[in-house]
């Protein structure tokens, strides 16, 4: 670089942005501005101008949005001089006006591979709204400039040179991002007054940066455009005939006066460094154009420097600005642009797996992008489904949630009343028809019913989940992730005790602590290990024996275990199992079980995080089992906190599909409810919650009846959460009306007795009181509630009349009969809208206990007023327990209690709604993770057993087609 050139960098660096007079400074234009002549347009000016404009949008931003500022990045490959007074000058500009600019400076080692790795950083960078690759590039590698310009988003091109916002320019879209200079020199036009609609325009030179955009500009500014370049032939004859002559041909004071259109605006986008003796430095800037000739011919002319220049930075600050605004209005932007799926039902209504694949499903980057997701927000698994990253709640966290609904059941049948199917058919109503933004927010089925009995969980007929065999089946992998880290825990726990029970302490100490390359140093959880016994000492050396005991030996009494190891699927030749027969395990053996995987209290702990650091803190604070003294032993003691948390880390991010119609479906976590607390992800709903908006609906369900997954879904999760339920929407059938009635036994895979076919009001009015119950069920948590009657064909009008008028009289705030398992959302429109008239009701949700009353306390304010029960009575182990979990400090988490669905008391016979019976807890356990205590009513089975005749006979995959058959 000459001394010559570093010497214009300089003043052109120090050239004042404040002036707006030409001919200041030591670097002037010439001294013809005083003579008669054209009229100096003065881009500093006007640059000035803009900065000002543009300083009260971002003010006006911050107000809209706290501690909100448009992000600017500029990339530079190397450090050439020139490249970084330039950088310098934007980012002063930058900083004048609020935005946050940075100088991301790489070294000339970087590949094209490395650099665009850092772009695309930047691409997801969601406080970055701008992003200029500085040219040229001075790399020692081989580096595709265009590749890389090409590389940076379009929606963050503020340069305006990806081929996108040039091609949107080409066609006249001037919603892009323009070139800088080019939209500068309009700008310029437009100031000096001059009418640019059906002028002659005269670009001369037709690089990308300037001369093609700026035809292109002036084009769709309804002016008449020639090209010029240096084949162009009678280039002074051309020239003259221009109203508007714009030129960028790179040769220093190339245009001369008689080129000129007297009265013509000359823009000169030329900067040159010529020679001049008179100057002190020796040279001084000029143009393309001859400056002192141009000025007693044009009408309106553009000096350098002081022109063009300050505006191509000024319109870069107005690109960033302009981003910013636009990532604001998207994220203000309260109706999706949603492109629902039309349905087309078929009579008779075929099969679900037929209704399933005849709807193609949208692809789920584009779903992401409709409901408000950004890019690196989603990982794509395949293009029908994706896991959010949790980045979105920190995104959000300023914005609005949506409404609250839970949508739960009566007593069910053995068949199920269509819970999830309601649930669909409620989200294709409010989405697909009613236009609200919604989402459905369910939870994974388990495979051990997919290839039992009941089948899979994925809606039916026109309200489902598709597509319905990755939803019922391996999905994202989150039940196996659980089921990994489950039965790694329980590995650790039987190998420590064989540990324990095979080495004295000092040797058991010593592996423990290793020592590694000649160092023993306790790792972090080990650490943890030590403050919670007291010892304060970090250096494994110095324990003493009476403190290396206590560490190593966690004397856990085997009588006590309660973790147990668990697969996913029904296999009840594991429900009881010895473990530790091998001659290696030396004798050390045990009675144990497996449970099902959902059964598994990680899968409740995943349901019930908020963030990453809870679910490893509750991981740390499961208890597995109590030492020989009786204190509880939890899997931070066993050392596997942190391996817990690494299988699971993508297990947390909840799942995003779709419903037939194209609406959203955020699938999540699958704790049984009559085990567990029945409820999909806390993490899931607050997603849903935050993208729907505050006039969006985020629809969830709670497993079985509303004594069992409702209850617990408002006294564990809504209290874990702190969320407040809008409505709640109960699920009622003829059918399991008619059952508690005193109608014969329904069976899976038998014939419906004739009483559930025929029209029988006796039945439904001796039925009714377990729906009441249910109805009241929802009320005591303050919530109105919605019936909405599943229609089944065999229903007569009269049955579905006598439903609905008992249940407003009970005080439901609605009951609605819905047709959407053969109509889809159209079939559900009606218990859409008594869904947004009950949510405009205002929030009274309450919960109904404090976890200052004892345990026993809480039991029986649940079966009391849940069930219809007259108290509690715990059997002696029970009772025993409770004492040994209140002296350990549980005693202020909430109750889940563990029954049988099938009825309100603790024996599935039992049907309709008793009263004043008694409750029998057999068992009490604790899940500290999940953070509730468990108790057992009556015999539940945690691992299910395959029917006689099971699901297994149907599945098969057709090897032509690779297709899945028989799913149900």
């Amino acid at each position: 670089m000459s001394a010559q050139y570093q010497r214009f960098l300089k003043v052109l660096e120090k050239w004042p942005a404040e002036k707006s007079k030409v001919g200041s400074g030591e670097w002037t234009a010439e001294p013809a501005i005083k003579m008669s002549g054209a009229k100096i347009i003065s881009g500093t000016a006007v640059a000035k101008s803009i900065r000002e404009e543009l300083r009260n949008e971002v003010t006006a931003m911050g107000k809209q949005l706290a501690d909100f500022v448009p992000g600017l990045r500029i990339v530079q490959v190397g450090g050439r001089e020139d490249s970084n007074v330039y950088i310098r000058m934007k980012i002063k500009a930058a900083t004048e006006i609020g935005i946050d600019a940075a100088h991301v400076q790489l070294p000339r080692s970087i590949t094209e591979v490395e650099l665009l790795d850092k772009i695309n950083d930047l691409n997801e960078d969601p406080r970055v709204h701008g992003i200029i690759v500085q040219m040229p590039l001075d790399c020692d590698t081989t580096i595709d400039s265009h590749r890389i310009t090409d590389a940076v988003s379009p929606e963050k091109d503020v340069d305006g040179l990806h081929t996108v916002n040039e091609g949107r320019l080409a066609i006249g879209d001037l919603g892009g991002f323009l070139p800088c200079t080019p939209w500068g020199c309009l700008e310029l036009i437009r100031r000096s007054g001059v009418e640019i609609a059906g002028a002659r325009a005269v670009v001369l030179g037709r690089s990308k940066i300037v001369g093609t955009p700026a035809a292109e500009l002036l084009k769709w500014a309804n002016a008449t455009v020639t090209v010029c370049h240096s084949k162009t032939r009678n280039l002074e004859e051309i020239t003259r005939s221009a109203d508007i002559l714009v030129v960028g041909i790179g040769v220093a004071e190339m245009v001369k006066g008689s080129w000129i259109k007297p009265g013509a605006v000359v823009i000169d986008c030329g900067i040159n460094v010529k020679p001049d003796a008179s100057k002190a430095s020796g040279s001084k800037l000029v143009g393309d154009v001859d400056y002192a000739e141009a000025l007693q011919v044009a009408g309106h002319l553009t000096p350098v420097p002081g022109g063009v220049g300050p505006m191509t930075v000024a319109m870069l600050m107005k690109n960033t600005v302009r981003s910013a605004a636009r990532f604001l209005e998207r994220l203000a932007r309260s109706q999706w642009a949603l492109r629902t799926l039309p349905l087309k039902p078929q009579r008779p209504v075929p099969s679900d797996i037929v209704i399933a694949r005849a709807q193609k499903p949208k692809d789920i980057a584009v779903l992401a992008k409709e409901i408000g997701l950004e890019a690196r927000e989603v990982s794509l698994y395949g293009n029908k489904k994706a896991k959010i990253s949790l980045s979105v709640l920190e995104r959000l966290k300023d914005k609005e949630a949506g409404h609250y609904v839970v949508v739960a059941g009566m007593t069910p049948t053995p068949l199920g009343e269509g819970k999830t199917t309601t649930l669909m058919g409620l989200v294709q109503a409010l989405g697909a028809h009613k236009l609200r933004n919604t989402m459905a927010a369910l939870r994974q089925p388990s495979q051990g019913p997919t290839f039992g009995i009941k089948g899979g969980a994925a809606g039916g007929g026109y309200a489902q989940v598709i597509p319905m065999e990755e939803f019922n089946l391996h999905l994202t992998g989150d039940i196996h992730a659980v089921s990994a880290a489950n039965n790694l825990l329980a590995a650790q726990l039987d190998t420590r005790i064989f540990h324990e029970n095979t080495q004295k302490d000092k040797a058991l100490y010593d592996r423990l602590v290793p020592a590694i390359k000649g160092q023993r140093k306790f790792s972090p959880i080990q650490l943890r290990r030590l403050q919670k016994l007291g010892i304060t000492k970090t250096d494994p050396d110095s324990l003493t024996a009476e403190e290396y005991g206590p560490f190593a030996r966690l004397d856990i009494d085997p009588d006590t275990i309660m973790w147990e190891r668990v697969v996913d699927i029904n296999d009840r030749y594991l429900r009881t199992i010895t473990v530790g027969q091998s001659p290696t395990e030396k004798g050390i053996s045990r009675e144990t079980r497996f449970s099902i995987s959902v059964a598994s209290e990680i899968m409740a702990v995943l349901a019930l995080s908020r963030s990453l650091e809870d679910m490893k803190q509750r991981l740390a604070d499961m208890v597995v089992a109590f030492d020989k003294r009786g204190k509880p032993v939890t899997a931070d003691d066993l050392g596997v906190t942190g391996a817990l948390a690494v299988l699971l880390k993508d297990a947390l991010e909840p799942n995003l599909m779709q419903s037939l119609e194209g609406t959203p479906v955020l699938v999540h976590a699958g704790p049984f409810a009559n085990i567990a607390h029945g409820c999909n992800s806390i993490i899931a709903d607050e997603v849903g919650l935050k993208l729907v908006g505050k006039d969006g609906f985020v629809c969830t369900e709670a497993g079985f009846g509303s004594d069992i997954g409702m209850e617990k879904f408002c006294n564990i999760k809504c209290r874990t959460s702190g969320r407040k339920p809008n409505a709640m929407v109960l699920v009622a059938t003829v059918r399991a009306i008619k059952m508690h009635g005193g109608g014969a036994t329904v069976t899976p895979g038998a014939p419906l007795n004739k009483q559930y076919t025929e029209e029988n009001l006796e039945l439904v009015q001796k039925g009714l009181p377990n729906l009441l119950q249910h109805i009241e069920n929802g009320k005591a948590f303050g919530m109105p509630v919605v019936v909405s009657l599943n229609a089944h064909s065999a229903d007569t009008p009269a049955e579905h009349e006598l439903v609905k008028k008992a249940a407003l009289e009970a005080g439901a705030f609605a009951a609605v009969v819905s047709t959407h398992w053969a109509d889809g959302g159209a079939g559900a429109v009606e218990l859409a809208d008594a869904v947004i008239k009950a949510c405009e009701q205002g929030n009274q949700f309450r919960l109904l206990y404090d976890l200052d009353l004892p345990l026993v306390d809480k039991m029986n304010k649940i079966a009391t007023t849940m069930y219809g029960a007259g108290k509690v009575v715990l059997s002696p182990p029970a009772e025993e327990k409770v004492k040994r979990l209140t002296d350990a400090g549980f005693g202020n988490l909430p109750i889940c209690m563990s029954k049988v669905s099938g009825s309100f008391t603790g024996d599935a016979k039992i049907k309709g709604a008793p009263k004043g019976f008694t409750l029998d807890v057999e068992d009490v356990y604790v899940s500290a993770g999940a953070g509730f205590v468990v108790a057992m009513c009556g015999e539940v089975t945690k691992m299910p057993g395959l029917p006689t005749r099971p699901a297994i006979y149907d599945i098969d995959l057709n090897t032509e087609t690779g297709e899945i058959e028989g799913l149900f």
